[in-house]
């Protein structure tokens, strides 16, 4: 079988595509003949040891997939070869077949591409477990999102208003900000590039402040970090929530003295650590999820796909922060 491999240390120029030996099912396994895999931003950092996860070399990016049963190890129950299927594999998903554990899966629905359901799980199910489980997102709060335009920020963005709030996405450019716009948001913060001196700071923080309102936002969700941190922060309302998502922009260095003075509180969001620790409280945030998709309330926004042999351009895309929604390479037929 074909396969993407990072092979050294470095950007999305050292992988290569080889051919590599087909897997077999082992115990509790499903082989998955992978016909899409979302690229995400845990793909940029994974090839350049910078994730936290460091699986050993050769392998393959790629943390989401969807794809089908070709084979099924001793023990599994429950599938049959042919099952549609999506899963959250972490990494080695760019690659034309896949070893999943069965209890890890999830079956697609008949009426949804490979595409969406390779987009799906990894962004909004990090999403709702932030927003819900670790944000406690009520109706009627106030969500800031940042990074809104991205895969995540866009989960956010209509998970948001799915749970009832009023959604504010702040974002780089006026076309990410008619793309949240679509998507659902209430008010659109358009920001510019960091890193920020001290004025532009405060004038960031003063443009969130207007945009959430008087009382400030009840949860931001910050998958950006950097010099993006601070401003949203001082924009926060009283016992407000502050979700820690990622770092593209860079791990900010926070002034507690404004924790402090909104008696908020700073909520990482580690969701692959919480789906591996309570896998039935995933599982039910998962079939949450499925409701909402077949509701029309959630939708996948894929706005580029890719041949395995160019997953490289898109992990560079999105690397270069350029990626509005999610980009996915096609595997299989």
């Amino acid at each position: 079988m074909k396969a993407l491999l990072s092979k050294a240390v470095g950007g999305p120029e050292t992988l290569v595509v080889e051919d590599i030996a087909d897997p077999e099912a082992g115990a509790g396994q499903l082989l998955v003949s992978v016909r899409a895999c979302a690229v995400n931003y845990p793909d940029v950092l994974i090839i350049e040891d910078k994730y936290q996860v460091k699986p050993p070399r050769p392998f393959s990016p790629g943390g989401e997939i969807a794809g089908v049963v070709e084979a099924i190890g001793p023990g599994v129950t429950g599938w049959q070869v042919g099952d549609r299927v999506v899963a959250v594999p972490g990494s080695g998903g760019m690659r034309q077949k896949v070893l999943i554990p069965a209890e890890k899966a999830f079956k697609l629905p008949e009426n949804r591409d490979f595409a969406e359901g390779a987009a799906l799980l990894l962004t909004y199910a990090t999403t709702i477990h932030a927003l819900v489980d670790r944000g406690g997102l009520k109706a009627g709060e106030t969500l800031l999102v940042l990074g809104a335009a991205g895969g995540v920020g866009l989960a956010a963005v209509e998970l948001g208003k799915a749970l009832g709030a009023r959604v504010v996405a702040a974002v780089s450019s006026e076309e990410k900000a008619e793309a949240v716009r679509r998507a659902g948001a209430d008010d659109v913060v358009i920001y510019g590039r960091a890193p920020f001196d001290r004025d532009q700071s405060k004038a960031l923080a003063d443009a969130f402040k207007q945009a959430v309102g008087p009382d400030g936002a009840n949860v931001i969700y910050d998958p950006v970090g950097g010099d993006y941190c601070e401003p949203a922060l001082r924009a926060i309302a009283w016992e407000g929530r502050y979700l820690v998502i990622g770092f593209p922009a860079g791990i900010p260095k926070l002034p507690l003295n404004l924790t402090l003075l909104k008696s908020c509180d700073v909520r990482g969001v580690f969701w692959g650590a919480f789906a591996a620790r309570d896998p039935e409280a995933n599982r039910a945030n998962v079939a949450r999820l499925f409701a909402l998709w077949e509701d029309g309330k959630i939708a996948p926004r894929v706005t580029g796909r890719f041949p395995l042999e160019r997953a490289g351009d898109a992990i560079a895309q999105m690397a270069a922060r350029k990626v509005i929604g999610k980009l996915v390479v096609d595997i299989g037929d």
